[in-house]
């Protein structure tokens, strides 16, 4: 039997893949520094480990321990470094060390593959084409990004299943450039935007995923919309969009709160959607699982059928609820092109203000992208004008914490509260608060019955507490 040492397991990547390999009869052990801490007794165990122990995946300190001659491989991420003790050890003891891109690589060409690619979107996506084809009785597999909210609500960590039916959909990411490894059956780009590289670096990478795709006579689904993502194109008849020309067109788009309706039509039938997300970026995520759940062979009214009842995606503008009049939203977003429809999205349904709060993760990520965040935060918050038309509580309103340190050497040359002046110099109501416990105590006090706090950020692990911590601001208000 095949076996394979993790390292970092408790990664949402890599525990994903531990997961759905344990689910084929794989032996699968991992690591990760936190499970150290709890063995060494200076902490209390972390739910992820007993998680991944729940499922039958053995857990190490990363210390060497864990690690021995009879694997059938080590599998890293880019963020191991060479120094890590269990790589050295794989490496002393002639252990194969893989990079987790050739294993999903070496998954995707023994089933049939859905592969989701783009700067936004893809765990929704991912999750919206695995509820489809679970829907439709299809028994798919799935690895993502995110946890599942009704997988979660089973206390799984919610990013993988190992199905019984010969359909596995993949989250592929683009950001560290192993995307082109992939070689699916189905493959979709969602959009093209600038967030971790430059775009040409992107249009590189995304360039040689549809040459995969081609050289080996599959299918590749592109957003028609979206003007960076529309030149991939491989047969508009497989696309989805607004145009007619397209497969799987989406027209009539409407909201009613946070729900979205559109119909959808592909050839010669147009069927209604009700899908219970806001904002029109999710009428293209919709479309997209659609296109891809029609190549699975799932028909156009089990499509709208499956996704009317869709559970959501953990921290993927997931609304938490509405506590004395206020309605709280926790979201990923992190990107230009993410924050900006996750504000927008909150406009659609909110009565009120939307106070938005951001935490950027990354000295370098937020000098890189310092411009377009401000552009794209800019557009998309209502100012003085929308108050004036709207009424007093139109306005809306830019929070910022300090960026989000995960440690390392990094050059400290920024700071969110330039993210905040560069937008008070053009006009916007922003403010930057240091630490994140004091600015949540001053939106909730600005918070007003109609208003909604939209909460932002990524990679930081301790973002679903502060946003439960809001939630009991809210509630004690």
């Amino acid at each position: 039997m095949s076996s394979y040492f993790f390292i970092g397991v408790a990664g949402v990547g890599m525990s994903a893949i531990g997961q759905y390999l344990v689910g084929r009869g794989v032996e699968v052990r991992g690591s990760d520094r936190q499970f150290g801490e709890y063995l060494a007794g200076n902490c209390e165990k972390p739910r992820v480990m007993e998680q991944l122990e729940e499922c039958g995946i053995k857990c190490f300190a990363q210390d060497g321990s864990g690690v021995s001659a009879d694997l059938t491989a080590v599998v890293v991420s880019t963020a191991i470094e060479d120094s890590n003790p269990d790589l050295k050890r794989a490496k002393e003891l002639g252990v194969k060390v893989m990079h987790r891109s050739e294993m999903l690589a070496k998954i995707s060409k023994e089933a049939k593959t859905i592969a989701v690619s783009g700067t936004s979107g893809k765990s929704t996506v991912t999750a919206m084409i695995y509820h489809i084809l679970q829907y439709a009785g299809l028994q798919p597999s799935v690895m993502t990004g995110a946890g599942l909210v009704n997988l979660q609500k089973e206390g799984k960590i919610g990013n993988a299943v190992s199905g019984s039916g010969e359909w596995l959909v993949v989250e592929a990411d683009e950001s560290d450039g192993t995307l082109v490894r992939y070689e699916p059956e189905v493959g979709l780009i969602l959009n093209v935007d600038k967030d971790h590289k430059e775009m040409s670096e992107l249009q590189e990478i995304f360039g040689k995923f549809r040459s995969n795709i081609l050289n080996n006579g599959k299918t590749l689904i592109v957003n028609d919309a979206h003007p960076l993502a529309k030149p991939f194109s491989q047969d508009r008849h497989n696309d989805f969009g607004t145009e007619s020309y397209v497969g799987v067109q989406g027209i009539d788009f409407r909201t009613d709160g946070p729900n979205i309706i559109f119909r959808c039509r592909h050839n010669n039938e147009l069927v209604k959607f009700t899908v219970p997300m806001p904002g029109r970026h999710n009428m293209e995520n919709a479309l997209a699982a659609t296109a891809a759940a029609l190549q699975a062979g799932v028909s156009l009214r089990t499509c709208a059928d499956a996704l009317s009842s869709f559970p959501g995606v953990f921290r993927r503008h997931q609304i938490l609820g509405t506590f004395n009049g206020v309605t709280l939203v926790d979201d990923f977003a992190h990107n230009p092109a993410k924050i900006s429809a996750s504000i927008l999205s909150a406009q659609a349904f909110t009565k009120g203000r939307v106070l938005a709060w951001f935490q950027p993760h990354g000295f370098g990520p937020t000098r890189f992208l310092r411009n377009d965040l401000v552009e794209f935060i800019n557009k998309a918050l209502r100012g003085s004008d929308a108050a004036s038309a709207e009424g007093e509580r139109a306005a809306d309103t830019m929070y910022f914490s300090e960026i989000y340190y995960a440690g390392g050497t990094v050059t400290r040359d920024i700071s969110a509260g330039d993210l905040a002046n560069d937008l008070v110099a053009l006009g916007a109501d922003a403010r930057y608060i240091e630490k994140r416990d004091e600015c949540a105590r001053a939106m909730v006090a600005d918070a007003k019955p109609g208003d909604t706090i939209l909460l932002m950020g990524a990679r930081d692990p301790s973002l679903e507490k502060f946003a439960q911590s809001v939630q009991k601001l809210l509630e004690n208000k």
